[in-house]
């Protein structure tokens, strides 16, 4: 396995939008830069000054047009793709608005029980990270 490199990686949020045993995930566009075309957790990068429950919410905004009413913390990953990230993943059970498709190619609710739908594996890890400490997948 090759180490981090000198770099620090860069800051992201992750949401997990749970609903009747399943999770929110995007298919994301084949022009995005990271991952395209991957089916991912919804989230994005962390601004400069962002804390990064502030940068959940900017991002869920943007994305699903959704606020969250509840955030909680959940873990965070490292992961390497086209750019070293740091992730940090929150789980949301309550919001406000109607989810829209707003920058992903298309939305999809997975199962908890099928993260291997998932196309990331931070992603698949941070579902099992969700099992592990609700103990349930609904």
């Amino acid at each position: 396995m090759t180490p981090p490199s000198d770099t620090a990686p860069r800051e992201c949020v992750a949401g997990l939008l749970v609903r009747d045993g399943t999770v929110l995930a995007e298919g994301r566009k084949l022009t995005k830069t990271v991952m395209p075309g991957a089916v991912a957790l919804p989230g994005g990068h962390v601004e400069a000054g962002e804390q990064p429950d502030d940068a959940l919410r900017r991002e869920l905004e943007e994305e699903l047009g959704v606020v969250p009413r509840d955030a909680r913390y959940l873990c965070t990953l490292l992961h390497r793709s086209q750019e070293f990230r740091k992730l940090h993943y929150f789980v949301v059970t309550r919001w406000d608005g109607d989810i829209e498709t707003r920058e992903a190619a298309f939305l999809r609710w997975i199962p908890l029980a099928a993260p291997q739908d998932l196309d990331l594996d931070v992603d698949r890890l941070a579902v099992g990270e969700y099992l592990r400490v609700y103990g349930q997948a609904g």
